[in-house]
């Protein structure tokens, strides 16, 4: 008499997908990680020190102002004003951001400062915050 097995296990026909989520949750936290340190600054400013709160990072326009007179809207670059500042009008009026954050070097022209912060405020902005260090204490 041939013995005959029993097989009382049903086949596993599905999938386990634990492992799969855990393996996702770990790239997820590493993402969310070494994203901020991969944006880099269209120019490199020196900020001015002031004691300030964290801003909120939502969509906003980055307007960058050099003390050598170079200008970048986002990550646009502009040589001249008259172009720059018609970047920033462009920006607002095409896009869905309301929040102009101002990041100008401390050695930069006032009067440039100015004329952003006006033409900013003209062509819809919301709200306008001038980006600084945060102080040593």
């Amino acid at each position: 008499m041939p013995f005959k097995i029993q097989n009382d296990e049903e086949l596993m026909t599905g999938i386990n997908v634990a492992p799969l989520v855990d393996v996702c949750l770990v790239l997820v936290i590493i993402f969310m990680v070494t994203a901020p340190l991969l944006s880099e600054a269209a120019l490199k400013v020196n900020l001015p020190t002031a004691k300030t709160q964290e801003g909120e990072e939502k969509g906003k326009v980055v307007v960058t102002i050099s003390a050598d007179s170079k200008y970048a809207v986002n990550e646009q670059l502009f040589t001249d004003e008259k172009s720059f500042l018609a970047g920033i009008d462009k920006a607002l009026k095409e896009g869905d951001a309301r929040l102009v954050v101002i990041k100008a070097d401390e050695q930069a022209f006032y009067g440039t400062l100015t004329d952003a912060m006006q033409r900013a405020k003209e062509s819809g902005a919301a709200g306008i915050t001038i980006a600084t260090e945060q102080k040593k204490k």
